[in-house]
């Protein structure tokens, strides 16, 4: 990767975001042909020595097809029949047309099928299909049109049913140009990806460079890569930067998904990497060991696919073991589709939309495919949550956008923070935020400020709003004689853990006139204190009793016993009544401390204190007690940081 040469990119040449996978029969002759239309042997493209010393072996060649009108796309050349299932997957990351390489003189042939089968469990909706070797038989022009026929028979009812075939030889250049300008129709046809996005680059290879460090290659399936880009890759959890990049062997700034990339990375040590690493634009993605899905059997399966059935995911550049859990059925049949979820032995990255196969765990062999409807699932446990995940997975089946995806998601979840919902979309947080504001101005949902907004359904809202209403209600039965519940109490509760977004919820509620707020107590709008003479009584004697103790405190028992309180609930109320006024706290040891003796503690450690402060020993003098009682108000203090300990003494703020 020359630096130097940076950014002369960008030539006449225009490149497009689209990938064109060969596929066909072993020794058909689709690397000959590749070679003969680019000019490059794309079995020899990548291979460096670095690799080599360290055992790599590259699996799939890639090369750039340069057309007529200066369009540049990316072509991949599948080496075998093995490696394709595993590879195309991994080194595509998506192909959005296929050459389907057919020999004349062999014709349609086992492999041939297979490859068709999983082009189409790709997700690939365009191509074309080239007969090769017809130097082979150009002295018997019958073969090639019985070929041709059996090729017509065989892609009917697939998605290259009617389109071109187009015979050709790459070793004498036969038919090349024609083949060239089908290829240029196709492209016309096929819409390119979109070039906007969060980077998402399942990595296919890596190798060290001296004087440049760590690079990774492989075939952006989604979003945009700039030099200087911070970067995750996943599931590793690693952080990197984006130091170079080239798309095709020239330096650029930007690659765009269906690119075939190669980006030097600083912070990275090739060690670091393994096989199943995604490079990602950072804060965007997660790892994942569960993800919803629709699958497909292939027609000629043999046999159904079971519930929690073991199996092989070839996804990105991973390949990994993992059960597959029907959710509405006990097996599913060839040719039928299902929605499931994959639970996975490993972590992995994947993203929305992406394609993956499926195999047996034993025999190896390819049984179908699917498409990921939502990465960062879970397992549901009855049928009540099963309901959710089926409903779930049609919502965002049918969600063609992210803002489809978010509302989506916001309806099913209930609630999430901006970072969450970020990666739950798999959008940059500067997009998020502005699609959640289009939405939220549509009353989609609500948003609810704190040190992170987080974002909430209108029945999450409901329901908040009733857990809070509650809580007052019950507080003003307990307390009649408070004006309000303290805010604090709310904080208790899991639904209410940040204090910010309780708030926000609060000013929300105030708004629509269901509580007040006023000295940082909350109530319902009708209530009104109301102190009944009992409750009054019963307060004078508690504080009463434990003045007259002064500093040889009173614990909750014997105040209770000297009001001879039995009903505990009752006496509970009492206290927490007058701990929310600040008529007492309650020490270490269950010590009552009154107000009014807590003034007087007070003044007389600030007439002891001196430039040494004022020791525990002294103060017990001082008050008439004993280090028993003491010590929990000198800890008190220090809590309330009226106090600061410094070795056995204590200053006085």
């Amino acid at each position: 990767m020359n630096n130097s040469e940076n950014n002369s990119n960008e030539n006449n040449s225009r490149e497009i975001s689209l990938v064109l996978g060969t596929a066909g029969h072993i020794d058909h002759g689709k690397t000959t042909l590749i070679a003969a239309l680019t000019g490059i042997d794309a079995s020899k493209l990548d291979r460096l020595s670095e690799e080599k010393k360290r055992g790599i072996t590259i699996e799939l060649g890639f090369a750039p097809l340069e057309l007529d009108d200066g369009r540049v796309v990316s072509v991949i050349d599948v080496p075998g029949h093995e490696k394709f299932i595993r590879q195309m997957v991994a080194g595509a990351s998506g192909i959005d047309a296929a050459l389907l390489v057919i020999a004349a003189d062999e014709s349609v042939m086992p492999q041939t099928r297979e490859h068709l089968a999983i082009m189409e469990l790709l997700g690939v909706h365009e191509g074309l299909i080239a007969v090769t070797k017809i130097d082979r038989i150009k002295d018997e022009p019958e073969l090639l049109e019985l070929a041709i026929e059996d090729i017509k028979d065989f892609v009917k009812g697939t998605f290259l049913e009617g389109k071109p075939v187009v015979p050709v030889s790459g070793v004498t250049g036969e038919n090349l140009d024609l083949l060239r300008k089908e290829i240029a129709s196709l492209i016309d046809r096929v819409k390119p990806r979109p070039r906007g996005g969060a980077l998402f680059l399942p990595v296919d290879r890596s190798f060290p460079i001296s004087g440049f460090g760590t690079v990774i290659t492989g075939t952006a399936y989604h979003g945009i890569a700039n030099t200087g880009d911070e970067i995750d890759i996943l599931p590793s959890g690693l952080k990197g930067k984006i130091r170079t990049l080239q798309v095709h062997g020239k330096p650029v700034s930007q690659a765009c998904a269906g690119q075939r990339v190669a980006a030097n990375l600083a912070n990275i040590s090739v060690d670091d990497l393994k096989r199943g690493d995604v490079i990602c634009s950072h804060g965007v993605y997660a790892k994942t060991s569960c993800f919803d899905a629709i699958i497909t059997l292939l027609n000629n399966t043999e046999q159904p696919l079971r519930h929690w059935q073991r199996v092989h995911v070839c996804i990105g550049t991973s390949e990994v073991l993992a059960h597959v859990s029907l959710l509405n059925s006990k097996q599913v049949a060839k040719g039928q589709q299902a929605p499931a979820q994959l639970v996975l032995e490993e972590p992995i990255v994947c993203a929305y939309n992406q394609k993956f196969i499926l195999r047996f765990y034993s025999p190896l062999i390819t049984i179908g495919g699917g498409t990921v409807i939502y990465p960062y699932s879970h397992k549901p446990r009855g049928m009540k949550a099963r309901l959710k995940t089926l409903g779930r997975i049609e919502a965002l089946r049918n969600a063609n956008s992210a803002s489809k995806r978010l509302e989506s998601l916001i309806l099913d979840l209930g609630e999430l923070d901006v970072k969450a919902a970020a990666i739950n979309t798999q959008e940059t947080q500067s997009n998020l935020i502005n699609i959640a504001a289009n939405l939220i101005k549509q009353n989609k949902f609500i948003e609810l400020k704190g040190d992170i907004d987080i974002y909430i359904s209108h029945e999450r809202y409901k329901e908040l709003c009733e857990v809070l209403l509650n809580l007052i209600k019950q507080y003003h039965k307990d307390f009649p004689a408070e004006a309000g519940m303290p805010v604090n109490n709310a904080l208790k509760l899991n639904e209410f853990a940040s204090s910010k977004i309780l708030k926000s919820l609060i000013n929300l509620m105030q708004a629509n006139k269901l509580l007040e707020l006023e000295d940082n107590k909350l109530r319902l709008p009708d209530f009104k204190a109301s102190s009944s003479d009992s409750f009054e009584k019963q307060a004078a004697a508690l504080k009463d009793f434990c003045n007259k103790r002064a500093w040889q405190l009173a614990t909750l028992d014997e105040a209770r016993a000297n009001l001879n309180l039995n009903n505990i609930k009752e006496f509970n109320n009492l206290i927490q009544a007058l701990k929310n006024s600040k008529g007492i706290a309650i020490l270490e040891g269950n010590y009552i401390l009154t107000r009014e003796l807590e003034d007087k503690t007070l003044e007389i450690l600030r007439s002891l204190s001196g430039d040494n402060g004022v020791t525990l020993a002294a103060a017990r003098d001082a008050t008439g007690t004993s280090r028993k009682f003491i010590l929990p108000i000198l800890e008190y203090f220090d809590s309330k940081g009226l106090t600061r300990r410094v070795g056995d003494a204590r200053i006085i703020k």
